[in-house]
C-alpha cells in the first residue's frame, strides 16, 4: 500500500464542503486524466498535483471562494479573454460553486501547463 504525505491532494479535499469538494474533486480529475502519471505531494506549502517534480495543479477552498494554481504566471493572463466571468490573478484562478469554471476551460488551462513542464 502506498503511504499518502501529509497534506496531500486527496486528504486536503476530505476536509473540504461537500458542495465544493464535488467541484474541486471535477477539476483534479480532469487533472489525473491529462497526466494519469502526476504525483501527490506539495508545490508552495501547497497540496498538489506533481508532474516530473514541478506543480502541475492545485485546487483549495478558501472563505470567500475556490481557487485553481496552475504553477504558472503565464497561463492565465493569455486566457484573459475566456476569464471575463471571473477574479484571477497571473497565478490564481478564482471561482465559486455558484459559478465554476466549465471542464473545457479547466481543461486547456492544465493542457497548458503540462505542455510547459514536458518541454
Amino acid at each position: 500500500m502506498n503511504h499518502v504525505p501529509m497534506g496531500t491532494v486527496t486528504e486536503y479535499l476530505e476536509g473540504v464542503s461537500e458542495a465544493n469538494r464535488r467541484i474541486l474533486e471535477r477539476i483534479v480529475r480532469i487533472a489525473r486524466e491529462l497526466a494519469p502519471d502526476a504525483e501527490e505531494g506539495v508545490s508552495y506549502g501547497m497540496p498538489a498535483l506533481l508532474v516530473d517534480g514541478k506543480g502541475f495543479l492545485s485546487v483549495l477552498e478558501t472563505k470567500k471562494h475556490l481557487a485553481l494554481y496552475p504553477f504558472s504566471g503565464q497561463i492565465l493572463p493569455e486566457m484573459s479573454e475566456e476569464l471575463g466571468g471571473y477574479s484571477w490573478s497571473p497565478g490564481t484562478l478564482r471561482f465559486s460553486a455558484d459559478n465554476p469554471v466549465p471542464d473545457s476551460l479547466v481543461r486547456r488551462i492544465l493542457e497548458t501547463r503540462l505542455a510547459a513542464i514536458r518541454k
